[in-house]
C-alpha cells in the first residue's frame, strides 16, 4: 500500500487516480424537533434482509452524482455481511411502491447511534422530503432508551447543501478529517460521468 506525507500546512500533491475529501463529523446530543413523521405522499418502510443487487442499484441511483462508492468496491460477501448486520437497520422512503431513498442507522454502539447513509433519489428531492426523512431518523434513533447521541459525517464530495441541511436539523460539527481514496471512476465501479464536480485525473 502506497503512502503519502500529508502536510498540515500548505498543499500535498496526490498521485493520479486518487481523491481527497475533507470530512466533517456532526452530532446531535438531544432529540431535535423536526416536524411530523407522517405525510400523505410518502411513507417509510423497514427494508429487512435487502437483496444485494437491489441495494446496489438504489445506492448508485442516490449517490452516483456524489461519488458514493464504499458499498460498490467491497466484495459481495462483505456487502452481504453489512446488509445483514443485526446492529444495522435500513429504511426506505416509498412513493407508489418504489424505493426513493435510503436511511441506514447503525446501533453498533447503542449510546452513539450513527446515521450511516442518508439520501434521496434525484426525482424525490424537494418539497421537504429530506427533512421528513431526517425527522424519521431522529424519531427512530431517540426512541431507544440507550441513545445518548446521534451522529453522522459528510464530505466535500457530497452535495454542497448537505452540511447546511444537517446543521439546520440540529447537528453540530465536532471533528474534521481528510480521507484519501482511489477514484471509483478509474476502477470502473462508477461511470466516468459520475461526480462531474470532481474532475477525473489519471
Amino acid at each position: 500500500m502506497s503512502t503519502i506525507d500529508l502536510s498540515l500546512n500548505g498543499y500535498t500533491d496526490l498521485p493520479k487516480g486518487k481523491l481527497a475529501y475533507v470530512v466533517t463529523y456532526l452530532e446531535m446530543l438531544e432529540k431535535a424537533s423536526l416536524g411530523s413523521t407522517s405525510r400523505n405522499d410518502i411513507h417509510l418502510e423497514c427494508w429487512e434482509r435487502p437483496d444485494r443487487i437491489a441495494f446496489k442499484a438504489l445506492f448508485r441511483e442516490i449517490g452516483e452524482e456524489w461519488l458514493w462508492f464504499s458499498r460498490l468496491v467491497i466484495s459481495d460477501e462483505a456487502l452481504d455481511k453489512k446488509l445483514n448486520d443485526p446492529h444495522c437497520e435500513i429504511y426506505c422512503p416509498m412513493i407508489d411502491g418504489k424505493r426513493v431513498g435510503l436511511l441506514e442507522l447503525s446501533f453498533k454502539d447503542p449510546q452513539n447511534v450513527e446515521v450511516a447513509y442518508f439520501g434521496l433519489v434525484p426525482s424525490a428531492i424537494g418539497s421537504g422530503k429530506g427533512r421528513w426523512l431526517m425527522a424519521n431518523a431522529v424519531q427512530i434513533a431517540w426512541s431507544r432508551a440507550e441513545t445518548k447521541r446521534l451522529w453522522l459525517h459528510t464530505c466535500t464530495g457530497d452535495s454542497p447543501q448537505a452540511i447546511h441541511f444537517y446543521q439546520s436539523c440540529g447537528y453540530r460539527a465536532f471533528k474534521r478529517a481528510v480521507e484519501v481514496v482511489d477514484d471509483p471512476r478509474c476502477s470502473g465501479h462508477l461511470p466516468r460521468t459520475a461526480g462531474p464536480h470532481v474532475p477525473v485525473i489519471e
